[in-house]
């Protein structure tokens, strides 16, 4: 792709990957965790977005060509951290597939009155989708996603101006019904609404002025995504009060006392196509990556070696978690584990290649937060440390394969769905 994305067109890109369908239950979790105090939780991760952005913008601005964290690691720590990160990006997939498709069946239950079983089927109906459009080759383009991240923003603002009349500042009573301890927990939960920064890092070589662009469009993205997840934390908080905490579907609950009608079949129809688009872009994704982990060695290439072999793992192996007897809030704590771990080798691997200077100030910041976040996590962090460690045990049983050449590829093939994202932000903005 020619560098040419404005300011415009590269926050547009940069909110596109953050924004995601974990916003959907997002504010309902995070009150389960905290109370009202869950608010406190989102404004200390909008504040952390800011160095994170920072820090991600700041490799890709240094090195251009070097695709994304598994590739950072591997130049800061060696093809071992580089295949720890492929691991956790991978194994991540099976687990946050249920957990996207579990937000989205709650809306489904909610609109038809259904209960666990129609959950379930709205999970098998969605991953199933999404694994056929794969096996076809079917990939929704990234126009399309763009589309698709445009419709959630519009959902949420709607959403917002429609539940501003009915606030009640005395839902902010108690404030931490769960002790102080809560807000740690809720930010544990929330790191899955802000994952997508590091997607940054791939596209400031894309600028038309790098160094003068890259840090306009990261504080406009990141003050776009934090007024946006605010408004939204605020008000279901404020409108929805205590039942916020057992909402299966907190924004078609905005919206009914909002607007009423039939929004909750409507929202429950948007909730579906907005998942399918994310699982659908997890699985390409993923498999590719599994792929180029098992041509070099990082995974078994009988099991992973081929593109239809390692969607299919995906694919049963997800199944396989969402049978499994664990709440929501687990799941999503597994998941938000392995990106909070990846985040953690991501800053770290920033403070070695980064020069001496402000921006390795801020890669410190976010060092030391990201750092926070993997504690407050909880044992489910564990998990992401048992990928990791299986990394690391694999590499040395395979010493003679490189790694870091296969992450570098999968991060150009991402590069390619990134020149189609451009486009369709120049399409709309010029």
């Amino acid at each position: 792709m020619t560098a040419r994305l404005s300011v415009a067109q590269g926050a547009a890109l940069s909110i596109g990957a953050v924004l995601g369908t974990g916003l959907i239950s997002m504010p309902a979790l995070a009150a389960e965790a905290a109370g009202p105090a869950a608010l406190v939780a989102w404004l200390a991760l909008i504040l952390l977005s800011a160095p994170l952005a920072w820090t991600f913008a700041a490799l890709g601005a240094r090195f251009p060509d070097g695709g994304g964290v598994a590739t950072y690691a591997g130049m800061a720590f060696g093809r071992r951290a580089a295949a720890a990160v492929g691991w956790c990006f991978y194994f991540a997939v099976p687990l946050g597939a249920p957990v996207a498709a579990a937000f989205t069946g709650g809306y489904v239950a909610d609109a038809t009155g259904g209960g666990k079983v129609t959950e379930f089927l709205t999970f098998l109906g969605v991953v199933g989708t999404g694994y056929a459009m794969n096996w076809y080759g079917l990939r929704i383009s990234g126009r399309v996603q763009l589309v698709l991240t445009g419709t959630l923003a519009t959902l949420l603002v709607i959403t917002v101006l429609a539940a501003l009349p009915h606030l009640d500042l005395g839902n902010l009573t108690p404030f931490a019904p769960h002790g102080w301890s809560g807000i740690g927990a809720a930010a544990a939960i929330l790191v899955w609404g802000f994952a997508g920064w590091e997607a940054l890092s791939s596209l400031s070589a894309e600028y038309r002025n790098p160094r003068r662009d890259v840090p306009r469009a990261t504080l406009v993205a990141v003050a776009v995504v934090g007024v946006l997840y605010l408004a939204v934390a605020a008000v279901s908080v404020l409108a929805l009060g205590p039942a916020l905490a057992g909402s299966r579907a907190p924004l078609a609950d905005l919206l009914a006392i909002g607007l009423g009608g039939p929004v909750r079949a409507l929202t429950a129809v948007i909730a579906v196509v907005l998942t399918l688009g994310a699982v659908n872009a997890y699985y390409a994704g993923a498999s590719r990556l599994g792929v180029a982990l098992a041509r070099d060695g990082a995974l078994p290439a009988r099991v992973f070696g081929g593109r239809r072999r390692s969607l299919s793992f995906l694919f049963v192996t997800s199944v396989g978690c969402a049978l499994l007897p664990i709440a929501l809030r687990t799941s999503a704590l597994l998941v938000t584990g392995c990106f909070t771990l990846v985040y953690v080798l991501g800053t770290a691997a920033a403070l070695r290649l980064l020069p001496r200077g402000w921006s390795r100030v801020v890669a410190g910041v976010a060092f030391v937060a990201v750092c926070g976040l993997l504690w407050l996590n909880g044992w489910p962090a564990l998990l992401s440390l048992v990928f990791a460690g299986g990394a690391l045990i694999y590499q040395v049983l395979q010493p003679r394969r490189e790694v870091g050449q296969a992450l570098v590829d999968q991060q150009r093939v991402d590069g390619a769905e990134t020149e189609d994202q451009a486009g369709a932000v120049a399409a709309v903005l010029e």
